[in-house]
């Protein structure tokens, strides 16, 4: 029948994928979302972990860890699922997919997972950064179905969906990065000869794909997060976040980006080598036409 590299994705692998790396990287998300919530650069990240540490001990880095499963479980099984299921449907008889209507694909996926994954990431920035705030200002959601219903319940639900617009934005945007990008990359390298569908393969392509990614989302990621860690009130809208950004400068856009960079980097090749051993242990081979 073939070996493991003719295998193809079940649609549900990129979120098995996605929680792996999360469990992996969730330290450094946190410390990314510290520093997206400054508006003056007061502390470096390593500054910021140390006295998260020595505060509250090691384990606070991992605040918001079933907010971030939660919104692996939403936000990227929904765009990984939609994206290997169209890529599939849309693959001429060798399977292949060109460029233009990959980045099409992802761009779609992404737009239906963002939205999906709103309530996930808003309980997952605000648990994180609950460690930085005074104790009497703190949420304290004890995990992330906790965090869903009192937001629900204290704010109204569509506060769930607080910076919905800017999130659907930027995974529309991470989606096209990371998973058109990837696969291009990936089929580049295997075109020239010099690389096999192996580990090095994988690294190689997630590591340039997670490099783009970064740099397409990094200013609306910050958005983002300002718009979900926000109190009712404190921004009249999106183009009030955005001028309020802008004061510090347009490096303020990309406040927190080696940060990002060095989580977002990691979470993208642990991500595609997961999901490349699911595809090649697990996945299922191409019906052949009779």
């Amino acid at each position: 029948m073939g070996d493991g590299s003719q295998r193809i994705a079940r649609w549900y692998f990129g979120g098995l994928a996605s929680c792996g790396a999360a469990c992996i990287t969730h330290p450094l998300d946190t410390l990314k979302v510290q520093l997206q919530t400054q508006q003056e650069s007061k502390l470096k990240g390593s500054q910021i972990a140390i006295r998260i540490i020595k505060n509250q001990g090691f384990m606070a880095l991992y605040n918001g860890l079933s907010a971030s499963l939660l919104r692996q479980v939403t936000y990227s099984t929904t765009r990984f699922g939609i994206y290997e299921v169209m890529k599939q449907r849309m693959g001429n008889s060798g399977g292949d997919v060109p460029f233009y209507k990959r980045v099409a694909i992802a761009a779609a996926a992404g737009a239906c997972g963002g939205f999906v994954g709103t309530p996930g990431d808003m309980v997952n920035v605000r648990m994180q950064n609950d460690v930085k705030l005074p104790l009497e200002q703190r949420r304290n959601y004890k995990h992330a179905i906790d965090g869903l219903m009192r937001v629900s319940r204290e704010e109204g639900v569509k506060q769930l969906f607080r910076g919905a617009s800017s999130a659907t934005v930027r995974a529309v945007l991470m989606t096209v990065g990371q998973l058109s990008f990837y696969d291009q990359i990936k089929a580049t390298l295997l075109s020239s000869g010099y690389f096999h569908d192996n580990l090095v393969c994988h690294f190689a392509s997630s590591l340039c794909a997670g490099a783009i990614a970064t740099t397409m989302t990094q200013p609306l990621d910050v958005i983002k997060t300002r718009a979900m860690n926000a109190a009712p009130g404190e921004y009249r809208n999106l183009w009030h976040i955005i001028t309020y950004t802008a004061k510090t400068g347009p490096l303020g856009f990309f406040k927190g980006y080696v940060p990002a960079f060095v989580r977002l980097g990691p979470h993208t090749i642990f991500t595609f080598i997961f999901f490349e051993q699911l595809r090649k242990n697990f996945g299922f081979f191409k019906p052949t036409n009779q």
